[in-house]
């Protein structure tokens, strides 16, 4: 289990934006896609038989997943995570929890 996830809400802590705010759009591999942050200007050709104008876009490029930090709503802080074993219905799952407070994300 990932510690940071798709439509977790974080914060950068390291890089250019530092201190941005932003909802995780994909994650890949050891990299994240965070909303508004690390926006790049690229040059686009156009492709009409995709239906793709050309010209200057702008787009939301990767950041180290070690560059975020998850937001804590409830001190609204950056914080870390840890994952832990709660049994549920007979059944035991994993689940995500803040480390500052103890309180299980997405709960």
């Amino acid at each position: 289990m990932n510690k940071i996830i798709k439509g977790d809400k974080v914060i950068v802590i390291a890089g250019k934006d530092k201190g941005k705010q932003g909802q995780v759009v994909k994650v890949l591999g050891d990299k994240v896609v965070v909303e508004g942050v690390n926006v790049a200007k690229r040059h686009q050709k156009p492709n009409p038989m995709r239906g793709i104008e050309g010209g200057i876009i702008v787009k939301n490029m990767p950041l180290a997943i070690s560059n975020v930090a998850i937001l804590n709503p409830e001190t609204n802080k950056a914080d870390r995570v840890g994952i832990k074993l709660v049994e549920s219905d007979g059944k035991v799952k994993r689940v995500r929890f803040f480390k500052s407070n103890g309180s299980i994300i997405g709960a």
